[in-house]
């Protein structure tokens, strides 16, 4: 404990502050108990994704003395025993709550020769170092964007945010089809026109995602297709007996899940139209009826959907609908399957063996979005590829007030695994018919980057949305402002902490250079990467700077978007055949790729550079860091031996 605190005291003054300080400390947080088990399931706490350590390192103002004290006394060691990381969990926040006050902000200890240029960072939390935009934006495109000027525009509309000003900088990272609505010829149409417009005007690759419609219940046809009003008390049968499912009345409503009666339970809730209509279950009658209540007044409809929440359900993972829009990803070489309703690892397994051989390449981001997703959620997240945290049907699925918890703990989770997690649905709703959003949507963005999302999606916004150019530059401002208050070294510390260990090689060279890039207060980590891996890891422990992304392969130039603060750079030249001018190719990616950043404005002359680099031709033999500084004069990027024209 003297030990603990004697290492967060240096950031006092003078000796004075220091007892005084001390003696505040030991008065108000006397030595605390084990610690008790927390959040969804009661999960350990130093597993759990509401570990306060984690959460202190991203809410609580940054803690800063030259030379980064907490890069060279991480606190806890991840060499303490488990339950010693968990009482220090508790400590930590309390510790930043006292010494935040009387400690030097970030802003005067990093970075003086380049202060940020916001002057909202006079008022808010100031951060380790400079950073630049870094959460994607993931849009989905419906008849009012499908054309190449509109997604042109979607795609520029945040480039006056931020560092980069230059008419190459784009904001709009990935598109999104939703197969829920919609036929593929349309869809092809989407595909064309987002591909014309990456083939027309500069930027980063662009990503295109096909969102599965997943398995579903619905309700039957009202009788002559008329809707029906229903009354709060009302009685009446829901029934799985088909001799219904054209003849729904106020008598009779037939649902298409035929083991209804077997999983529902007396007392339990039924939603019909996303939650517009709730009926309580009175009674199980037959192994096809049951007997409900309308608990509100509403209208009974032909075709809506049908939510059993708090329910375990037998539905296929994959419709017949479902295989064939994959299908169709493949044959559109997309680059992502956004999959709706998983509930289990075996379901990702599925659709992995439908992609096959020729769709390999595509990730699967699955979407949890019910009761059994939450509670599988572990073998889940290993299966996949990213997660989209999908709060509309989960929030159907589960109590309103508990979608926060399981949003704060995926997101977490997916952070300390290090892979990408997506946050969506109802961001900026309102959006769809006001040209300004809530205040409470705009701190729903930034929570959820505060929180550790790689992107943020729009849904309605630009789908169907009146404005849809300006949701997604309120985004953009939001998410980059919100990436302004994260307080990167006690964050890299965390994430340090919570890696199991020993690590493999390429953790451990990621690792290595995040620490490097704050040691050095650097202007970018550059790498050169074949399957986007080392990018991912490098990402996992959150750099100040930008991550730049090298590659020849055009599928991760775009998957990388998925990956918080990297920027993809397509190499345009080949691999030499010689294998004796392997180096020599190396260094002709790492000119290519401060130049193309130098250009963007991404990095300035004179910044110091972290590269990763293998130590052969070949995926996966990342082992070398080099600490490089950018060139001043032109004539030290041009490419050398295999293009000399360059």
């Amino acid at each position: 404990m003297r030990v603990f605190q004697q290492i967060w005291l240096s950031v006092a003054s003078s000796a004075q502050q220091k007892d005084e300080t001390q003696t505040q400390a030991q008065k108000l947080h006397p030595p605390l108990p084990p610690a008790r088990s927390v959040g969804l399931g009661r999960a350990d706490l130093r597993n759990s994704a509401c570990s306060s350590l984690l959460f202190a390192a991203r809410f609580s103002p940054p803690l800063g003395d030259p030379p980064s004290p907490s890069l060279h006394h991480p606190l806890p060691s991840t060499h303490l025993p488990p339950f010693r990381r968990s009482r220090y969990a508790h400590l930590c926040k309390p510790f930043i709550m006292i010494y935040a006050p009387i400690a030097k902000t970030q802003l005067e200890c990093h970075r003086n020769d380049r202060p940020p240029d916001r002057s909202l960072l006079t008022i808010a939390p100031s951060h380790s170092l400079y950073v630049d935009d870094r959460s994607s934006i993931i849009a989905t495109i419906g008849p009012k964007t499908n054309n190449v000027q509109m997604l042109g525009a979607l795609r520029q509309a945040g480039m006056n945010i931020g560092k980069c000003s230059t008419n190459t900088r784009t904001v709009l990272m990935a598109v999104r089809l939703n197969a829920s609505h919609g036929s593929h010829e349309y869809f092809k149409s989407v595909v064309d026109n987002a591909r014309a417009v990456v083939a027309q005007t500069p930027g980063r690759p662009l990503a295109i995602a096909l969102d599965t419609k997943g398995p579903e219940m619905r309700t039957g046809v009202m009788v002559n297709g008329e809707d029906v009003k229903i009354a709060m008390g009302h009685e009446f049968y829901v029934t799985t007996d088909d001799a219904y499912a054209e003849k729904c009345s106020l008598e009779y409503l037939y649902i298409d899940y035929k083991n209804l009666a077997n999983k529902v339970e007396v007392g339990r809730t039924i939603f019909i139209d996303d939650g517009i209509l709730s009926l309580q279950v009175l009674a199980i009658e037959s192994d096809k009826l049951v007997k409900v209540r309308a608990v509100n007044n509403g209208v009974l409809s032909s075709k809506k959907g049908v939510n059993l929440p708090m329910t375990e359900v037998d539905l296929p993972a994959i419709s017949d609908k479902d295989r064939k829009d994959i299908e169709f990803a493949v044959e559109q070489d997309l680059d992502m399957i956004f999959a709706s309703f998983i509930r289990r690892g075996s379901d990702v397994r599925t659709i992995r063996e439908i992609l096959g051989e020729k769709g390999a390449h595509i990730k699967i981001i699955s979407k949890v979005e019910n009761h059994q997703g939450v509670q599988n959620f572990d073998e889940i997240l290993k299966e996949s590829d990213g997660i989209m945290v999908a709060r509309g049907d989960l929030g159907i699925e589960i109590p309103a007030p508990q979608v926060f918890m399981a949003q704060k703990m995926m997101i977490s989770k997916c952070n300390i695994a290090g892979k990408p997690v997506i946050c969506a649905t109802q961001m900026l709703e309102s959006m769809i018919v006001n040209n300004r959003p809530t205040r409470a949507e705009v701190s729903d963005v930034a929570n959820a980057v505060l929180d550790g999302a790689d992107c943020v999606m729009l849904s309605g916004e630009t789908a169907k949305g009146a404005y849809p150019i300006e949701a997604v530059k309120m985004m953009a401002e939001t998410a980059y402002l919100a990436e302004q208050s994260v307080s990167y070294v006690p964050l890299f510390n965390e994430m340090r902490t919570l890696t199991t260990i020993p690590t493999d090689t390429n953790e451990t060279i990621a690792m290595a250079a995040v620490a490097a890039s704050l040691e050095q207060h650097a202007g970018a980590i550059l790498l050169m990467s074949t399957s986007g891996n080392t990018a991912r890891l490098v990402s996992k422990y959150r750099p100040s700077c930008p991550i730049l992304t090298i590659t020849r392969n055009p599928h991760t130039a775009r998957d990388v978007h998925l990956y918080r603060g990297c920027y993809p750079f397509l190499y345009p030249h080949a691999r030499p055949e010689d294998n004796s001018k392997w180096q020599e190719d190396v260094d002709n990616r790492i000119k290519y790729g401060l130049a193309e950043a130098l250009n963007l404005g991404i990095i300035e002359k004179g910044d110091v550079v972290i590269t990763l680099q293998g130590w052969r031709a070949q995926s996966g033999s990342t082992n070398t860091i080099r600490i490089l500084s950018v060139p001043e004069s032109a004539r030290d990027f041009k490419l050398e031996g295999t293009h000399p024209s360059q």
